[in-house]
């Protein structure tokens, strides 16, 4: 297991493989964050919402608990968070 930090320790995940491959699980504290990616990522929240600008979205769509999104590899997306929010964001 790995712990990452990212924007002055506002998103934290802890990293980790299993049967299910590579994964992670974090926290997003408020704030809007860029990331990118260099696999395909599958993301779930967990607790919270995320109000998520991928490339391909003509608008920013808002995914909260219990919802799933994919960011293909190669791909930058922006994420605006407005309370703290859970994730486990899986890679293939």
């Amino acid at each position: 297991m790995k712990i990452n930090k990212y924007f002055s320790d506002q998103v934290i995940s802890l990293s980790f493989n299993n049967a299910n491959g590579k994964s992670s699980i974090g926290v997003m504290s408020t704030g809007s964050y860029q990331f990118s990616t260099t696999q395909d990522e599958s993301m779930l929240v967990i607790s919270g919402a995320l109000l998520v600008q991928r490339q391909e979205d003509p608008e920013p769509i808002l995914f909260s608990d219990g919802d799933k999104f994919n960011v293909s590899k190669n791909q930058n997306f922006t994420v605006d968070v407005s309370e703290q929010t859970a994730y486990l964001c899986e890679y293939s």
